[in-house]
């Protein structure tokens, strides 16, 4: 098979066929007898034809281009189709993407810098990473039916909580950097009020770290200082907050007492980006004194991944539980008086806040916490103690064999990684020339010093490796057995004396029977997408198929360290090119950066490109960001983080902008307009005819057309952001690219951006061939965010080919129309286009029975777990209301089913305003009904157990059984518990 390259300036169809092995080569508007007969559009899309002609037989439209020429306004409908290859079938793709990995190369990496390979555990790859009822569910809003994966989180912060020695930690952050800079944010907003704007980082801070907290800094006028932690004076520079390494970027252990005693002194918080792993060994951050403790849970069982998805950590103090940034899980009860888990403090969540936020993290990287949760239960604290003791004990083998060679260290007190101090230059290069032509990566850490970090997966052939290279062709004057006789030894004052990781949890499961069982009942308390479909509004809960996911576990794409040399990483740079090229066409956008590792990353990237255009041209006096006031809850957020004062615009009756108080904003602010944020198709889930209106009213007084691309899954195929007046758009391949949810992450959000925006694309101090010429600062740790993930979006595109990505955006409007359709009798649809028609997604008004039934939003959402589905979006983005966005993955049996549920639903609550049922004591009030209360021997209320639990004859196929009762929130947070109960707590 040819070499599967791509320029980016040539046509896809071109890579294709140069990279393919058929008979005939494939194009996108041809089909031969010699291609495979198998299409994945076909098994992507739910309804086979003559469903898609039943739903347009009801909705009155003769065909699919009919309907979609009613929905989507003329004027912004591309004239020609994507400039895409023919899909092909997952045999074909996967074979192309094996050839495109064979371009990788997997040399053993002893880079460190916060990454290192690990055993991921088989148990837990098959069951978990590579198992749908994990990867397909959504974030736990509904708590009741998530309770599994809610446990497993608890179980993550309870590890978390453990190993740092602090006293409550979030569900996980995006990486270690991100995690650092909302450290940064946190502190600041606890002590910089009419005091100083500095935060002083250490010099040892890994450098990926020190640049992400930079480029956080600036928009909020945050002064970062980076210097010696020993040499800094907090009386001569006053800081509100500072930033260690433990250990050091280059391995070393400092004693920070003394350093943290000045810095509380002075009143300021310190943040500690700590290595979990080591701290089995090490004594804690909480114990001498840190107020915040970060970092990165990558070596807990997750692979490199050449940079993600893995899950951080953020640990602090019980004062601080109100402003920690993330989601927390929490302990409650539930109606029967049960414990229960479920997001806490909810209040919190950005939604909410919008521009009094202090961060924009309304997401977290759930999939990969569960992972390093389970890999800490399969372990124990004795296992975690033997893997940290072994890396330790080879890692001091290393330094003493390094010694008799004649190197210098830079510290005789490290975990597991070693700075070798060097003559100078030349023999820096010499050194890392030997190490690649044996496959081997060390970290070259200054112009004479290098680094050398071992890991889980180091084996003592790899001592022998490294120690051939340093010694220059000399004979070795050692063997290991001479140097595994001396022990490594860490100074007193940085070993650990504390228990950690007592709960029985971490006790029960370490064979490999005892955990699938364990995994295995978790998983089956979480409804995901393998049950049944996921209908929420504005998070396109479509098919994850198996094909897009194989991949991701490849050991060419899951074993590359992240900083790597390029050279090293062809098949990632192959794959990079042909989707920035892909989303490029889909989009209408100039360039693509891949950085942003979440939806709000890609939010915040985009409006920090804005800013630094504008400064670029004297105008960095624009600081206004125009938000709709449907917007996206995380918008506010992320335009005050990145130095920006929202002003609201408002919405007409019909839920679309109002042109007129467009007008009016845009003119009142003039010369100080920076952007308009606005989602399209909007929140309320029309098409606004007037959106090229819109973007020219802004770009008329200088601003920029930021689009949120939550909703681009209704547009790929038919139009395009980039050529209807969008200068940047973030787009969630989580949603519209078939990345799954994994619970709440992991996600990607990269942004496209116009040509005059493509000089200030994001770069990174670690990999210099990132970004534009004039980028912005690093925005992850990773220079390309959650690189495996992308395999996925990548086969995606593949798969269905231009012309099966337009038919799955054309059905996905067909299906949320249909939805709409079959509802509307029952459920008033809030909001319709010019047309009358809705776009991906509706929004049912529930409001009025609040008054007739006192039936509230939250009482529909538990009664469809009764029926075995999980709730639409409730109560946003209006307030008693319910938003649907079926996708186009579902069949017409499935959005019937669904249909029939709430219909249903109508009926009983019809009964209750009827007075046929009690208006407090009713199916809806009590739900959701679990197999406990079913089985009581009394039974109080009026309804009959079978109108409880079996309201549907698709129930008594299949039952799902939430496995407690309705949830207490506020009982919950009044009496906030974030870490494990006692067992016997939950009973069996």
């Amino acid at each position: 098979m040819p070499e599967p390259t791509i320029d980016r300036e040539l046509d896809l169809l071109t890579a294709w066929n140069s990279a393919t092995d058929s008979p005939v080569a494939a194009r996108a508007d041809s089909k031969s007898i010699f291609d495979y007969t198998d299409s994945f559009a076909a098994r992507h899309i739910g309804p086979d034809q003559g469903d898609v002609e039943a739903m347009l037989a009801a909705l009155g439209c003769r065909s699919l281009d009919e309907l979609i020429d009613r929905a989507v306004p003329a004027d912004i409908r591309l004239s020609s189709p994507l400039r895409l290859p023919a899909g092909k079938s997952e045999y074909e793709v996967l074979e192309w993407l094996r050839a495109i990995a064979a371009q990788n190369q997997i040399y053993r990496s002893f880079i460190g810098m916060g990454y290192a390979d690990c055993i991921t555990p088989a148990v837990i790859q098959r069951n978990v990473l590579e198992n749908p009822g994990w990867y397909t569910q959504y974030t736990p809003y509904q708590a009741e039916i998530a309770q599994g994966r809610l446990e497993a989180l608890l179980n993550f912060q309870t590890m978390v909580i453990d190993l740092t020695a602090l006293e409550i930690a979030n569900a996980s952050l995006l990486d270690e950097a991100t995690a650092a800079a909302e450290a940064m944010t946190m502190s600041f907003g606890l002590k910089a009020k009419g005091g100083s704007r500095c935060f002083f980082v250490s010099r040892e801070c890994h450098p990926q770290t020190i640049a992400v907290v930079r480029t956080r800094a600036l928009p909020l006028e945050i002064e970062v200082v980076v210097g010696d932690h020993r040499e800094f004076d907090f009386a001569a520079q006053p800081c509100f907050g500072a930033l260690l390494q433990y250990p050091a970027s280059d391995g070393a252990l400092y004693d920070y007492r003394p350093f943290v005693e000045a810095a509380h002194r002075a009143g300021a918080l310190v943040t500690v980006a700590a290595d979990l792993l080591s701290l089995t060994l090490l004594t804690p951050p909480g114990e001498w004194g840190a107020d915040i403790a970060v970092g990165n849970t990558q070596r807990f069982g997750v692979p490199l991944g050449y940079g993600g998805p893995h899950a951080a950590y953020f640990a602090t103090r019980d004062r601080f539980k109100r402003q920690l940034p993330g989601r927390i899980v929490g302990v409650s009860t539930d109606s029967h008086g049960q414990p229960a888990l479920r997001l806490a403090l909810q209040t919190r969540e950005q939604h909410i806040r919008r521009d009094k936020a202090t961060s924009n993290i309304c997401t977290a990287q759930v999939l990969l916490a569960v992972i390093a949760g389970f890999y800490a239960v399969y372990h124990g604290p004795e296992g975690l103690r033997r893997i940290a003791g072994r890396i330790h004990r080879l890692t001091g083998i290393l330094a003493r064999g390094l010694e008799r060679l004649g190197y210098r260290l830079g510290s005789q007190a490290y975990f597991d990684t070693l700075r070798v101090e060097l003559d100078d230059a030349a023999s820096l290069r010499q050194l890392i020339e030997r190490a690649e032509a044996r496959k081997i990566n060390l970290r070259p850490i200054e112009s004479t010093a290098l680094g050398i970090s071992l890991d889980e997966t180091t084996a003592l052939a790899d001592l022998e490796a490294l120690f051939e290279i340093f010694a220059l062709d000399r004979p070795l004057p050692f063997g290991l057995e001479d140097l595994s006789a001396h022990q490594a030894i860490l100074p007193a004052a940085f070993v650990r004396q504390s228990d950690f990781l007592t709960h029985p949890v971490f006790q029960r499961y370490h064979s490999e029977t005892e955990l699938l069982r364990y995994m295995h009942r978790l998983e089956s308390r979480d409804l995901a997408l393998n049950t049944s479909m996921i209908p929420l509004g504005s998070c396109t809960m479509k098919l994850n198929a198996t094909a897009e996911m194989l991949p991701v576990t490849w050991p060419e794409f899951g074993k590359l360290h992240p900083f790597a040399p390029l050279s090293q990483a062809r098949g990632y740079q192959i794959l990079f090119e042909q989707l920035e090229a892909a989303l490029a066409e889909i989009t209408g956008f100039a360039a693509i950066s891949l950085q942003p590792n979440a939806g709000s990353q890609g939010e915040y990237t985009g409006l920090l490109v804005i800013c630094a255009y504008h400064r670029s041209r004297g105008e960095a006096h624009r600081d206004i960001c125009l938000i709709p006031q449907s917007a996206h809850g995380t918008n506010p957020a992320s335009a005050v983080m990145a130095g920006l004062k929202v002003v609201p615009v408002a919405c007409d009756e019909e839920g679309n902008i109002d042109l007129a108080d467009l007008r009016a904003k845009v003119q009142a602010h003039g010369e100080r307009l920076a952007a308009l944020m606005v989602t399209y198709p909007s929140t309320h889930g029309v098409f606004e005819s007037s959106i090229v209106s819109i973007c020219e009213i802004v770009h008329g007084s200088g601003g920029q057309v930021y689009m949120d691309g939550a909703n681009l899954n209704a547009q790929v195929g038919l139009c395009r952001p980039g050529d209807y007046g969008a200068d940047v758009c973030h787009l969630n391949l989580h949603k519209t690219f078939c990345i799954p949810h994994g619970g709440g992450g992991p996600g990607m959000g990269p942004i496209g951006v116009a040509s005059h925006l493509v000089p200030f694309l994001p770069g990174h101090p670690v990999i210099e061939q990132v970004g534009g010429p004039s980028g912005i600062g690093a925005v992850a740790a990773a220079p390309w965010g959650s690189a495996s993930i992308l395999t996925i979006s990548w086969v995606y595109i593949a798969l269905m080919g231009g012309s099966g990505l337009t038919e799955a955006t054309r059905v996905a409007i067909l299906n949320a129309n249909y939805i709409a359709h079959r509802l509307a009798p029952y459920y008033p649809v809030l909001y319709r286009g010019e047309s009358g028609l809705v776009a991906h997604e509706c929004i049912l008004d529930l409001r009025k029975l609040k008054t007739s039934a006192t039936i509230e939003v939250e009482d529909v959402a538990k009664r469809l777990m009764d029926y075995g589905f999980h709730a639409p979006t409730v109560s946003w983005p209006v307030a008693g209301t319910i938003m649907i966005e079926p996708t186009e993955s579902e069949s017409k049996a499935e959005l019937d089913r669904f249909c029939d549920a709430l219909i249903a639903i109508r009926h009983e609550i019809a009964a209750i305003e009827d007075r046929q049922a009690d208006r407090a004591d009713n199916l809806l009030k009590n739900a959701p009904h679990t197999a406990l209360c079913l089985l009581a021997a009394e039974w109080p209320h009026s309804y009959s157990r079978i109108e409880a639990a079996y309201p549907a004859p698709w129930t008594r196929e299949h039952k799902f059984w939430p496995v407690v009762g309705r949830i207490d929130n506020a009982a919950g947070d009044r009496n906030l518990v974030c870490s494990c109960l006692p067992m016997d707590a939950y009973g069996e």
